[in-house]
């Protein structure tokens, strides 16, 4: 029985380990020579370039090069000097209806110092229900926030805020109503990074703004300008990306993005209006030194500073980067054939941000300066660190990030399926990065790997070539996660003294990307209870050797109760995890932060959805809340996989979590080792057991198998006479 047993939880495992006019105009087109795309004299653009509105991006296989191409760079002021206007796209879905964050940042803009020289103006939509008693919830409406007063300037029918058309429309009608010197926009909602985009209209079957339809209305608004906005930002989690970036460098000057979630509370509203009353003349760079200072006092306020990331980034540096960074990703690609694992073991050493696990869900979003950095050994990222280092101008991090850069990009950490790969294959900054992408994807071939898939015919890249259609990223629906690719010189062992370790062979070790261990406690004789995974293992990337470190404690509740836990992110010094649990009856995560100063429990978060957006809300305990953690159960007879709830605990005002040593019982542990490729190999378990005065032993389930498979053959024919 316990052979089968483990076989059963060795495959389930394995499963479980494996998202202005009619005329063209064109910029000077730049090379890694020139380092930047240069712009034409001013004229009349459409803002159409290449088969992207706004940019065209290209790269010919010969050489390597980029080559880009934007709308022209306009320069004259559509207002009276020294005047501002901020357009806030106020998408409510269930920030708003649920905590009214929202309203509240409307309040901070109506408290702001009063200046003729500086309005909001605001379009709302996309939420159940308003918490003010001026919205209303059946209407779409624009108002005028100015000197203390919001005005109600037009009202119309509920509009789809995931609609590119109605952005552009709101965008239209204000610069053309409300111009100003400086003017800027600012997108509110959800975010969940390069592939979700942002903005989930809650009345409209949860539709959001890609990044390529958000790039779709600021080119049919731009058409209408004579002058950049001075800032596009993204009051949104996760949506600091250099994807975003990309696609905003044709129409502003400055982009501010948070690379990490935020929390509903958002940007300091009233802190950045006053600014701007008092120095109206200030540029995009100025401001956003306030936002990003003000959002990190904010976020201070409800004690989520730690987490708190915010960037400027100047616009005009950033084709500088983009060939820099593609000039990398060629080296590294050229690199990769040969140190293929060592990349990918750089990578994920990166920061990462919005979760990453199964309990939560996966962003994929890691930060690009952290991959370029990890990567050195491979591929020299000197000038393209450089060049992110000058496009950057501020970022506030709190000390959980503290390392960030200031833009991630996407990397999966996570294969669903083909869904992914095919919208990143639209928006991504190089083919060579896109190609390291596909390579890890695909899974290693004896044949070796070739992106001619990536290029055409004529081997030239165009920026903007979705793989909607072609259809060749389909092979990520189907893909084998068990890796055939590590090899070991030691198997693993269980060593006379109780170490369960394994050495990598040279094979081995130049495929192996990272090791982490699995934890099982046994039930009964056919159910185990999984309580998750640690990284918390010995590991030598120099001689391959790796084993268990493994103390026999484990986070739980006040009382004892085992949570399952599930590490979402986080570094040696910094680690975020997460578990499952009903609160009061709702499924929701704890959200728990690992750090010098020892655990501390943020809150309660309630992860990525199905739309691929991150939950904004860490929300704290009350007193009273009832607890009850979540299992997920295998049953070795059939296989099934079954989510149990275990007892309510009810929360007090001191509570906090503790490590408590794990009760009288059997338990599993084996090692999960990734190879560069994202595919898998799952070690048979070893049993320890603890007994009820608290003695660990440790035992080869192999270990008189064979006398055992014998006995329960007897029994068979026994029961069969």
């Amino acid at each position: 029985m316990k052979k089968r047993l483990l076989a059963g939880l060795a495959a389930l495992v394995m499963a479980a380990s494996t998202g202005c006019a009619d005329s063209e105009s064109s910029s000077e087109s730049a090379s890694s020579e020139q380092a930047a795309a240069e712009s034409s004299p001013e004229s009349e653009s459409s803002g159409n370039v290449g088969n992207v509105k706004g940019l065209s991006m290209s790269v010919n296989s010969s050489d390597g090069k980029m080559s880009i191409t934007r709308a022209d760079d306009k320069s004259t002021p559509m207002g009276d000097p020294d005047t501002w206007t901020i357009f806030v796209y106020l998408c409510g879905t269930d920030l708003e209806s649920r905590y009214g964050s929202a309203t509240d940042d409307v309040k901070q803009m109506i408290g702001a110092q009063a200046s003729d020289n500086v309005r909001f103006v605001v379009q709302t939509g996309g939420t159940k229900d308003w918490s003010n008693e001026y919205f209303g919830d059946e209407k779409a409406e624009r108002w005028v926030v100015q000197n203390n007063n919001m005005e109600l300037v037009e009202s119309t029918d509920n509009t789809n805020m995931g609609s590119s058309d109605n952005l552009a429309d709101f965008l239209k009608w204000g610069v053309s109503e409300y111009p100003a010197a400086k003017m800027g926009v600012i997108l509110w909602d959800h975010g969940g990074g390069s592939i979700s985009g942002a903005c989930v209209d809650e009345l409209n079957e949860d539709d959001s703004l890609s990044l390529q339809e958000i790039n779709t209305a600021f080119s049919d608004v731009y058409q209408d300008m004579t002058d950049k906005f001075e800032f596009i930002g993204f009051d949104c989690c996760l949506m600091g990306t250099v994807e975003t970036a990309n696609i905003l460098a044709s129409y502003a000057r400055y982009f501010y993005g948070s690379q990490e979630t935020e929390p509903g509370s958002g940007w300091d509203y009233a802190t950045c209006g006053t600014y701007l009353a008092e120095h109206p003349g200030a540029d995009g760079a100025e401001l956003g030194k306030v936002v990003s200072d003000s959002f990190y006092d904010e976020c201070g306020l409800i004690d989520r500073e730690k987490d708190c990331t915010l960037s400027v980034i100047d616009l005009s540096k950033f084709d500088e980067f983009t060939v820099a960074f593609n000039d990398f990703s060629k080296e590294l690609f050229d690199s990769a054939g040969s140190s293929l694992s060592g990349i990918v073991r750089g990578i994920g050493k990166a920061d990462n941000f919005g979760g990453n696990n199964k309990s939560v869900g996966y962003t994929n979003m890691v930060d690009i300066g952290g991959i370029i950095k990890q990567c050195s050994s491979c591929a020299d990222g000197t000038a393209a660190l450089e060049a992110l280092e000058n496009c950057v101008i501020y970022n506030k991090n709190g000390s959980a990030h503290s390392g960030a850069s200031g833009l991630s990009t996407y990397y999966p950490l996570k294969i669903e399926d083909s869904s992914d790969l095919k919208v990143f294959s639209g928006i991504t900054i190089s083919p060579y990065y896109l190609s390291i992408i596909d390579m890890i994807a695909k899974g290693y071939s004896e044949d070796g790997y070739s992106n001619s898939g990536i290029f055409d015919s004529e081997g030239s890249w165009e920026y903007g070539g979705s793989d909607e259609d072609s259809g060749y990223f389909d092979y990520a629906d189907d893909l084998d996660t068990k890796s055939d690719l590590i090899t070991f010189e030691q198997e693993p062992t269980l060593s006379d003294n109780g170490v369960y370790s394994f050495k990598l062979d040279e094979n081995g070790l130049n495929n192996t990307a990272g090791a982490s261990a699995y934890i099982y406690m046994m039930l009964d004789e056919e159910t185990i209870v999984e309580l998750g995974e640690t990284y918390d293992v010995n590991t030598d990337w120099e001689s391959g050797e790796v084993a268990d470190n493994f103390d026999g404690l484990w986070l739980a509740l006040p009382n004892g109760k085992l949570l399952a836990i599930y590490i979402a992110g986080g570094d040696s010094e910094h680690y975020v995890y997460t578990s499952p649990i009903l609160l009061n009856g709702q499924r929701t995560n704890l959200r728990i932060v690992r750090d010098s100063e020892g655990i501390s429990l943020e809150g309660i978060w309630d992860g990525i959805d199905e739309n691929g957006m991150a939950a904004r809300e860490v929300t704290k305990l009350k007193e009273g809340d009832k607890i009850a953690p979540i299992y997920y159960l295998i049953n070795s007879d059939n296989d099934d996989v079954n989510e149990e709830t275990a007892e309510e605990y009810v929360w007090e005002e001191d509570s906090d979590l503790m490590y408590a040593y794990l009760p009288a019982s059997n338990y599993f542990y084996g090692f999960n080792i990734e190879d560069a490729y994202g595919r898998t190999v799952t070690t048979e378990p070893v049993i320890f057991t603890i007994d009820d005065d608290g003695k660990i032993t440790f035992s080869d389930p192999n270990d008189g198998a064979d006398e055992a498979n014998e006995a329960d053959e007897d029994n068979e024919e026994d029961e069969e006479e």
